[in-house]
C-alpha cells in the first residue's frame, strides 16, 4: 500500500512539473533568417509571388519529390494556392496559400500541415542593400500559436530546429536558384519593353539564310541583312510566295566582335495552297517550323538594344516558371533600315518547352 502511495504522489509530481513548465513555455513562436542575392528585387518578389518555382527552391519537395500538387485560385499574388498530399510520413497532406502581397515589399502564405499549432504564417520582406543598394536581403519569419495546448508548446521547443532549418535551406536554395537568372529587371518603369507574355505561335513555312559570324559595325550588320533578304525575295518571286509578316533575325551568338545569325522570311503560296516544295537559289534554305510556345515582348529602340531585351525576356521567363529553349528572334516591324534607328520596331520571342 505504502509503494503504491509512493507512485501515485511521484505520478502527481511528475504531472504537476509537466503543468508547470508547459504553462511556462510560451504560447506561440516567432523564428527569423536572412539572406542576400545580387538578382534584381523585381526577379526576387515575382519568383516567390506565385507557386511557379515552388518546387526548385521550398524544402517540403525534397521529403518527397513524388508528392501530388495542386494549384488553384489567380497564378500569382494573393489567393494563390498549392495544396499537397503525400503518402511519407511527416509530409501528409496541406497547403500554402498567398495571403498578402505588396509588389516589391512583401509576400506572407499561410501554411496549413499536420504539425502542431494554428495560424501558421511565414513572410517573406525585400530589401535593397549592399553598395548602391545593388542587392537586395531577403528576410523570412515564421510564426505558430499554441495557445493552451501544452503539447503544442512542448513542441515548439524543437521548432528553431525543425523549421528554422528548413528555412535556412529553403533560403540557400532561393539565392541558388536566382543566380541562374538573368539579372536584368524587366518591369523598369516608363520601360521600352511592353510587359513579356506567353503566346501560342502556329506552324509556319519559312525562307532562311545563314548569315554566318558578320563583323560587329551597324554598316556591315546592315548591309548583310539587306543582300540576304534580296536572295530570300528572288526564291519568293520564282516559286509564287508572298511574305507573311515582317522579316526576321534569329540570334545565334553576339561576340564582342562579330554577331552570329540567321535572316527569316515566313512565306505562303500566293494562290493560298499548300507549299509543298520549294526550288531554293543560292544561300537560302525552306525549313517548315512547327506549333509552338514563346514568350514574347515588343519593344522600340536600337537594334543594338535588343541583347539587353532577349535577357530581359529570359529573366521574366525564369521567375514564371518557364523554360527557354532553341534561339530568340525578332520581327523586323520597321524594316531593316528603320531597325537601325532610335524608333526601330520590334516584336521579340523567345520559345519555352
Amino acid at each position: 500500500m505504502t509503494r503504491l502511495l509512493e507512485i501515485l504522489i511521484s505520478l502527481a509530481i511528475v504531472v504537476a512539473l509537466y503543468l508547470v513548465v508547459g504553462l511556462a513555455l510560451p504560447s506561440s513562436r516567432h523564428l527569423v533568417e536572412k539572406i542576400e542575392t545580387n538578382r534584381k528585387l523585381t526577379i526576387v518578389f515575382d519568383t516567390l509571388n506565385s507557386f511557379r518555382r515552388f518546387k526548385d527552391w521550398n524544402t517540403l519537395v525534397l521529403r518527397d519529390p513524388a508528392m501530388q500538387v495542386t494549384l488553384s485560385g489567380p497564378e500569382e499574388g494573393e489567393g494563390a494556392q498549392l495544396d499537397y498530399a503525400s503518402d511519407k510520413k511527416g509530409v501528409g497532406k496541406g497547403s500554402w496559400k498567398i495571403v498578402e502581397s505588396v509588389p516589391r515589399e512583401k509576400v506572407a502564405f499561410a501554411i496549413e500541415n499536420q504539425e502542431r499549432g494554428s495560424n501558421k504564417r511565414t513572410e517573406f520582406t525585400f530589401k535593397p542593400t549592399g553598395r548602391n543598394n545593388r542587392n537586395v536581403e531577403i528576410t523570412q519569419t515564421y510564426d505558430v500559436d499554441y495557445g493552451w495546448n501544452l503539447i503544442g508548446r512542448y513542441a515548439g521547443l524543437y521548432v528553431t530546429r525543425h523549421v528554422g532549418d528548413d528555412m535556412k535551406m529553403g533560403l540557400t536554395r532561393l539565392v541558388n536558384m536566382l543566380a541562374a537568372v538573368p539579372n536584368v529587371d524587366y518591369a523598369v518603369k516608363d520601360s521600352k519593353m511592353s510587359t513579356p507574355k506567353v503566346i501560342e505561335r502556329p506552324a509556319e513555312d519559312l525562307l532562311v539564310v545563314s548569315a554566318g559570324a558578320v563583323e560587329r559595325g551597324n554598316a556591315q550588320i546592315q548591309a548583310s541583312m539587306t543582300a540576304n533578304s534580296e536572295w530570300i525575295k528572288r526564291v519568293m518571286d520564282a516559286n509564287g510566295l508572298e511574305a507573311v509578316g515582317p522579316l526576321r533575325i534569329v540570334t545565334t551568338d553576339l561576340g564582342r566582335e562579330t554577331y552570329t545569325f540567321d535572316v527569316v522570311q515566313p512565306v505562303r503560296k500566293k494562290d493560298g495552297s499548300a507549299i509543298t516544295s520549294v526550288a531554293t537559289q543560292g544561300p537560302v534554305q525552306h525549313v517548315q517550323s512547327p506549333a509552338s510556345k514563346a514568350a514574347m515582348a515588343s519593344y522600340t529602340g536600337y537594334m543594338a538594344e535588343l541583347e539587353n531585351v532577349r535577357n530581359a525576356l529570359r529573366a521574366w521567363a525564369a521567375t514564371h516558371g518557364y523554360e527557354v529553349k532553341d534561339r530568340a528572334f525578332e520581327d523586323y516591324k520597321s524594316g531593316v533600315a528603320g531597325a537601325f534607328t532610335e524608333n526601330g520596331q520590334f516584336d521579340v520571342y523567345w520559345p519555352v518547352k
